[in-house]
């Protein structure tokens, strides 16, 4: 072999390389995408994480204005369509945790159809009612700051995880991203 040959082995040898290198890059970011993101399939759009805390900001305003700093927003096609913040004290209601309250806001003036494949972005973990008021609305997305177990180092919590009521559900097909801004939800409690 020439000098020459040798160069061109070394050409095709490179680009077989690159093109083996792109397309495993190609494989692991679809598989790491789909860990991230998905707790059963579903087809929700992708969010960045700069949406997700941008929106869980607007979460966070409702949660000061509560009577306890939980706050949601439902979100739908990337924009804001109703508000929540736990209103139990004030409203003599239970029941009044934010995601209720944001729910029954958006079915006011919404179908709850519209809910399915929604995002729900929530100041603290789903409890199991609130969780069970999300799957059978059929929301596409949770998208929640303080974890249950955060949580109950504040407060009295009834420690069944999100995730867990989500997979007892096989109807269900909802994908849960945890911890975003958990430490600026947790700040708001004294």
């Amino acid at each position: 072999m020439n000098k020459s040959e040798i160069e061109g082995q070394k050409t095709i040898s490179q680009s077989r390389r690159d093109a083996m290198a792109r397309f495993l890059a190609a494989i692991l970011t679809g598989v790491y995408l789909s860990f991230k993101w998905q707790t059963k399939a579903s087809s929700t759009p992708m969010i960045s994480l700069t949406d997700d805390e941008t929106f869980m900001r607007m979460a966070l305003a409702e949660a000061r204005q509560g009577d306890l700093p939980f706050g949601t927003v439902i979100v739908q096609d990337g924009r804001p369509h109703a508000t929540g913040r736990n209103l139990c004290k004030t409203d003599q209601d239970p029941t009044a945790h934010g995601e209720m309250v944001a729910i029954r806001r958006f079915v006011a003036t919404h179908p709850a159809e519209a809910l399915k494949g929604a995002t729900l972005y929530t100041t603290g973990e789903p409890c199991p009612m609130c969780m069970g008021a999300i799957l059978w609305c059929g929301f596409g997305r949770l998208v929640f700051a303080a974890s249950i177990g955060e949580l109950a180092t504040k407060l009295g919590q009834i420690d069944i995880r999100s995730r867990t009521i989500a997979e007892a559900a096989p109807f269900a097909r909802i994908s849960i991203t945890g911890g975003v801004l958990a430490a600026e939800a947790l700040a708001l409690f004294p």
